[in-house]
């Protein structure tokens, strides 16, 4: 019997980054002066970045996505990106509650895409789940373009509230948006990408308004990402082996080490994690950038934040591998992908 092989899927690649943060930057000494909690402060969980970004009340997610996409607009033409077939948003902290901001942000670019869609459950990860979706739109569908945004909105809004600025966490995250131009070609392919949903940890991350009142309901108490010690242990014992496992096993599939990935760029929850992490894969520090001192916590906007600071700086060469790996919320979600560099700047 004759067997035919299945045609080989186009390469797409992800041919630039840009980013936006808000705001001048704030100063640890903002949060300690209302501290109340010097023993979980202590916790390596939440020892706190230099400096951080916060959005001002008025500025939307859709806001963010606009000021984060203008340099790509500069560097390759304001047709390139009102063509954009696909768009992909995740925004952690929704203007919204009912819906996305993909539609607006088509609105305020003045593109219609084929394609529209927000995503949520990425968290952290998600700068790579939309790298996934967006290739596999491109592969096998007639797009050619895809954008995919990233913002992180909640550490000038949730974190910044009279109650929660309190908490050991509160100094941790920054605000920042991020976005990715993917086109479907082989100027700076994706090598590969590995996601993995762990349903088992799914429902291990709190968000409490430290009460009975569900978020919506009218009454007091400020709602925030809620924490204790023994589910901080769990996090952090699943973080240390997600993001190896699933960087490692896109090392596997391309046939490299992980000591000779270029440039390892993460999600930046800790300096705790990004140690571990690059001793993990056997790469030394300066191989694995980050924003952490100055941005503090970006959720999904850290590793495009960070891939556009080290593009911009001319420290990420055109032709070396860049791996990404990033994990969510207290585990229910890993990522990790790998390119062949090739951006502008």
């Amino acid at each position: 019997m004759n067997s035919t092989n299945p045609p080989a899927l186009p390469p797409v690649s992800l041919v630039d980054v840009a980013s936006y943060l808000p705001g001048d930057p704030v100063g640890t000494e903002y949060f300690t002066q209302f501290a109340r909690s010097e023993r979980m402060a202590k916790n390596v969980m939440f020892r706190a970045p230099k400096g951080r970004h916060h959005v001002a009340r008025d500025e939307t997610a859709v806001d963010m996505v606009e000021r984060a996409v203008a340099p790509l607009i500069d560097r390759h033409g304001a047709d390139t990106i009102a063509n954009v077939d696909v768009l992909i948003t995740h925004t952690q902290l929704p203007d919204n509650p009912v819906l996305g901001c993909g539609p607006e942000v088509a609105r305020r670019l003045d593109i219609r895409p084929s394609f529209v869609y927000d995503v949520h459950n990425g968290g952290c990860a998600a700068f790579v789940h939309m790298m996934a979706m967006a290739r596999m739109v491109l592969q096998t569908t007639d797009a050619r373009t895809a954008l995919i945004a990233a913002t992180q909105n909640c550490s000038g809004q949730v974190f910044a509230q009279t109650e929660i600025r309190k908490l050991a966490q509160a100094p941790v995250p920054g605000d920042g948006c991020g976005v990715g131009l993917l086109v479907k070609d082989d100027s700076a392919p994706i090598l590969d990408i590995e996601c993995q949903t762990y349903p088992e940890f799914a429902g291990d991350m709190d968000f409490s308004t430290n009460g009975e009142r569900k978020y919506w309901e009218p009454g007091e108490g400020q709602a925030c990402v809620s924490f204790t010690e023994s589910k901080i242990t769990k996090v952090f014992a699943r973080g240390n082996r997600l993001v190896p496992e699933v960087a490692l096993a896109v090392c596997d599939r391309i046939g490299v080490r992980g000591r000779d990935i270029d440039t390892f760029v993460t999600n930046q929850p800790n300096r705790l994690f990004l140690r571990n992490w690059h001793d993990a894969l056997e790469l030394p520090p300066e191989r694995h950038p980050d924003t952490f001192d100055s941005c503090g916590n970006l959720f999904a906007a850290g590793i495009p934040v960070t891939l556009d600071v080290e593009n911009r700086a001319g420290r990420l060469r055109n032709g070396s591998l860049v791996l990404m790996a990033a994990f969510a919320h207290a585990g229910d979600f890993a990522g990790a992908a790998a390119v062949r560099w090739g951006a502008a700047r």
